[in-house]
């Protein structure tokens, strides 16, 4: 019990300090003596002062469950203690929920409690006074709020995790509805970061009863299942660590051997991603044997091998190479004499700690070993924030981040580089460095050329290819696996975009301005400050960004920049002829960013062209005959003069459609003839109209019209084509 003058020392001052007597789970006492095992008087009392800070602060408010609201973070600095957390961790967590659900402010508890406390319940706190668009951006906000908040300081990750633990526990009196919601939430996002932390216990309680909030019937059958055959498998699991032991001890080595129950969600999702039965997961017997050093670790597994025969394949040595979370285990899978498989990991006491407890054994050990595991990943979340584009982006990217399984791959110099598996050359480039993932050409895995996609396999080297002029391709998204590469892609994409319509915006600009016998550079510089002001934009380079992305027009502005004309003379000069002499903008390709060439009429070099300015794209070219750009005909100011420009291009894609009579072979012969033509076939639909004709539409690869006329003409020679014309659609 705490000592009486502690009690005087700290006096309530709103309502009385809550009695100490034998009772609910409430009281302060219920953890103290937890508190006692590990912490000084001193911050015992600490820690008791915001106890009663927290209690004042929550006076008459309730839980959905009808308790008192104190019970909750006192439930939560509970969870906490028992990893053996900090007395700040501990005070933060009774105070966890004060600024959001109280009227007390950060500086209140900063003057309290320290700045270090108080910004421990800040980085946990909700957004709740913040104006959003909809419910999922203000989660998404709040989520990134937090996990900026974990990157200064991992403890606020630590007291959140309790915060849902002690949530999930006491789910019940919510609506099914919310019970679901906030489950799959726990699923997505907060089990995941647990097992990233290594904190495996919270990890598989978190996974449980989210299974239960989603599934009750399957968790009820499932537990009841595995209560009806856990008293025939004890039997079993004595005799095979009798077994153990007994070899063991005549080796020499000692080490403490527990059998071990897969959680209720594992067997669940083991059962539903490989198809299998109760019986078939649930029938493998599972020990673990905790020893005093590594050495024994490996004397134990040559006890084991020598003992049962091994599976092949089944070995893995997280000592050598620990997991990204800091996980250091042996596993080993073994062939019992009764016909079932062991499952066996060998660990020290400090592994299984840091098995259990993750980053929290930091605090156990006092050392920063486990806290350094866990750092790349860390500091791989600033990367994310920095880079991405808002908050539902970056929960997108760390979802995409929070993979439970790794396939480890080698630099050419022999470091390891770990990655989530189906992760390709693209990911382990960005992973090498994001200067490396960004001028990516080539990658070679174990000394063979391969491409880019190709997913990556434990034990392989790569070794990627770089050139100081490539740009990252937006195509690499359909199949990075990592959210470090999925971010710094679109990152690229996004300055590159921006620069591009910078310099089309100028070009537009300076083009609407010959109208007034103007230029960019020969603008009064109070028109432009005037206009920018006007518009709240802070720089010219933002006007030329905005008009280059269809934003605003070019015209427009340049009317608001010209400076006044005599109306008369301006009312009798046509646009034509005040666009005398002024070049049409010049387009060379579909430039993917801010020039887009329609999907609809598919222009080709050689055709008549149009531009329209479409808001956030940049500028659309379409053929004038495309039906699509009609609607634009009476809104002259997003009509843009285009032409092609002269010198290289790229090839472009037309669609070909073809009536010809069925034959055997006649689709051999078109390919053929395409090929011959110097056209690549990208893809093929096929319609048999009547059982004798058929309709075959190809989209083929081309230079300009010029080349087309001469494919269409060889493909107009085959006997068997009735008709052969480019679509439009």
């Amino acid at each position: 019990m705490l000592i009486p003058s502690l009690r005087k020392r700290h006096p309530p001052t709103h309502e009385p300090v809550p009695s100490f007597g034998p009772g609910r789970d409430l009281k302060f006492q219920d953890i103290e003596g937890l508190l006692e095992t590990y912490l000084s008087k001193r911050e015992i009392a600490n820690i008791y002062r915001a106890y009663i800070f927290g209690y004042q602060a929550h006076a008459g408010q309730r839980r959905a469950s009808g308790e008192s609201y104190i019970s909750h973070p006192v439930e939560v600095a509970r969870i906490l203690a028992g990893l053996h957390m900090d007395s700040k961790t501990i005070s933060a967590a009774i105070l966890h929920d004060v600024i959001e659900d109280t009227p007390t402010a950060k500086k209140q508890l900063a003057k309290g409690f320290g700045k270090e406390v108080a910004e421990l319940v800040d980085g946990v706190s909700k957004l709740s006074k913040v104006s959003f668009t909809d419910q999922a951006e203000v989660q998404a906000e709040s989520f990134r709020k937090m996990l900026m908040a974990m990157t200064r300081d991992i403890r606020v990750i630590m007291i959140k995790l309790a915060d849902r633990l002690h949530n999930m526990r006491t789910l019940g009196v919510m609506r099914e509805d919310k019970r679901k919601r906030i489950a799959k939430e726990t699923l997505e996002i907060y089990a995941p970061i647990a097992s990233r932390l290594g904190i495996q216990g919270f990890k598989h309680e978190l996974e449980d009863l989210s299974f239960k909030a989603i599934h009750p019937k399957r968790y009820n059958a499932l537990e009841m299942a595995v209560k009806h055959s856990r008293g025939h498998r004890k039997g079993l699991l004595k005799k095979i660590e009798h077994s153990i032991e007994k070899r063991m001890k005549q080796d020499g080595v000692t080490g403490k051997i527990s059998s071990r129950e897969k959680h209720l969600y594992g067997i669940y999702t083991k059962m539903k991603k490989k198809g299998l039965s109760f019986d078939e997961v649930f029938d493998v017997y599972a020990i673990r044997i905790v020893t005093d050093s590594i050495d024994s670790c490996y004397r134990i597994l040559g006890v084991l091998h020598s003992l049962y025969s091994p599976i092949p394949g089944r070995f893995k040595d997280y000592i050598a190479i620990p997991k990204a979370n800091g996980y250091q285990s042996l596993h080993t899978v073994l062939v019992s004499p009764y016909g079932v498989p062991i499952e066996a990991q060998i660990r020290t006491d400090q592994m299984d700690q840091i098995a259990e407890a993750g980053i929290a054994a930091h605090w156990l050990y006092k050392s920063g070993k486990v806290q350094k595991e866990t750092s790349n990943w860390i500091s791989g979340l600033l990367d994310l924030q920095k880079q991405a584009g808002n908050s539902k982006e970056f929960l997108e990217n760390v979802k995409i981040d929070l993979f439970p399984e790794e396939v480890y791959v080698f630099t050419p110099k022999g470091e390891i580089i770990v990655l989530p598996r189906g992760s390709c050359p693209v990911d382990f480039a960005y992973a090498v460095h994001t200067d490396v993932g960004n001028t990516c050409v080539a990658a070679r895995v174990n000394h063979h050329y391969v491409p880019l996609q190709t997913q990556l396999r434990n034990g392989n080297t790569i070794e990627i290819t770089t050139d100081k002029k490539a740009i990252p391709d937006p195509g690499w998204l359909n199949f990075v696996s990592t959210a470090k590469a999925r971010s710094s892609i679109r990152h690229h994409l996004k300055h590159l975009q921006r620069r591009k319509a910078r310099k089309l915006g100028e070009n537009l600009i300076n083009k609407s301005l010959h109208t007034y016998a103007l230029s960019l550079s020969t603008v009064d510089e109070k028109r432009m400050e005037a206009l920018l002001k006007e518009i709240n934009l802070k720089t010219r380079e933002l006007l030329y960004e905005d008009v280059g992305l269809g934003n605003r027009m070019a015209p427009l502005v340049a009317r608001q920049l010209a400076p006044l004309l005599d109306e008369t003379a301006s009312s009798d000069t046509t646009p034509s002829a005040r666009n005398k002499g002024v070049r049409p903008l010049g387009i060379a390709s579909d430039e993917g960013m801010v020039i887009h060439l329609a999907k609809c009429c598919r222009p080709i070099p050689g055709d008549r062209i149009q531009g329209i300015a479409t808001a956030g794209r940049g500028i659309v070219i379409h053929r004038p005959e495309c039906p699509n750009i009609s609607e634009f005909r009476n809104r002259p100011e997003r009509l843009i003069d285009v032409q092609w420009d002269t010198g290289p291009r790229n090839v472009f894609h037309v669609i070909i459609q073809i009536n010809s009579v069925n034959r055997r072979g006649a689709l051999a012969t078109l390919a053929s003839t395409f090929a011959d033509a110097g056209c690549n076939i990208d893809h093929i639909d096929m319609d048999d109209r009547d059982g004798n004709t058929s309709s075959l539409e190809f989209l083929i690869s081309i230079k300009d019209t010029k080349h087309l006329e001469k494919v269409l003409q060889k493909i107009r020679e085959i006997d068997f084509v009735l008709d052969a014309e480019r679509k439009c659609t």
